[in-house]
């Protein structure tokens, strides 16, 4: 382990020819390779986390408005972390610095989120990282330690790539049918159809996004698998389980050393969710609630 990078400690895993580097600064997954492919779009180990890529976000995914919501009829204001559009963004801990275990394979990052402005609940969180035979699983467990119950919601933000191939030419497929109008501070006006084009496959070269979705499909096995196809059929997918019925891509041109880069980022609830109440779970004292998702080339 090192200690040189902006993003604090960086954990470096290997099973067999599958290898992943995870950063200590919001428990950040920022490498994940099978073999020579990378899986997960890098960027210079001297340079603090772009994009929030990798990072885990808690109690919140996303924006919340204003910084504004009602806790059970009393209004709670949050630091505003996105003064651009005057928002409270994707939580509490991602620029905190984990504690680590690990071994040669996985590692387990924890967090306290304690009591602050707008959000006056303790709540410990822990992120696991276990590597498999084709890529990695991660599994979220958050504990309520507050003497009342605590709203919380989850979401993580791993770009996702085949790196060897151009991005223009990937295929993206989202198994979505609702998607979140949004206005012009990225925050939801409402719903309306996903574009059925997504849930066939779309050239990322084809499309812009920052865009939520809903109502997932979900395989026999109960996951939503997410899909980024190259050119030669090699196929990488992102795979969320139950609680995770939500789902943000995001592409931008202005990721660090690259052309494109697209994130697929698992959530338990949309945009303000803390103020819809949509996908926002109520963990009653000394509760645990925990959710999982991975990546694997296949």
């Amino acid at each position: 382990m090192t200690t040189l990078s902006p993003t604090g400690t960086q954990i470096h895993l290997t099973r067999g020819g599958v290898t992943a580097q995870i950063a200590q600064v919001g428990a950040s997954l920022r490498g994940l390779a099978v073999g020579d492919v990378d899986l997960i779009s890098r960027y210079p180990e001297d340079v603090p986390t772009p994009s929030c890529s990798g990072v885990v976000l808690a109690p919140w995914p996303n924006r919340v408005r204003d910084g504004v919501w009602q806790d059970a009829g009393t209004e709670r204001r949050l630091a505003i972390t996105e003064p651009k559009f005057n928002n409270a963004s994707h939580g509490l801990l991602r620029f905190t610095a984990y504690e680590i275990e690990h071994t040669d394979a996985a590692a387990t990052l924890r967090a306290t989120i304690h009591p602050q402005t707008g959000y006056p609940y303790e709540v410990a969180t822990s992120v696991s990282y276990t590597l498999t035979d084709s890529g990695i699983q991660v599994t979220h467990t958050l504990m309520n330690r507050s003497d009342a119950s605590a709203p919380v919601a989850l979401g993580t933000h791993p770009f996702v790539t085949i790196g060897d191939a151009g991005p223009h030419e990937l295929v993206l497929r989202v198994p979505a049918s609702t998607q979140f109008d949004t206005d012009e501070r990225m925050l939801p006006t409402g719903t309306s159809p996903a574009p059925a084009a997504l849930r066939e496959g779309v050239r990322l070269g084809d499309i812009a996004l920052d865009t939520g979705f809903t109502d997932l499909s979900r395989d026999d096995d109960g996951l939503v698998r997410h899909t980024l196809t190259a050119p030669d059929g090699r196929r990488v997918t992102l795979w969320q389980g139950e609680g995770f019925d939500f789902v943000q891509v995001y592409t931008t041109t202005a990721y660090p050393g690259q052309e494109l880069a697209v994130a697929i980022e698992p959530m338990t609830a949309p945009a303000d969710a803390l103020n819809s109440g949509l996908g926002i779970r109520r963990l009653a004292p000394d509760e645990t609630w925990e959710v999982s998702w991975g990546i694997e080339l296949g």
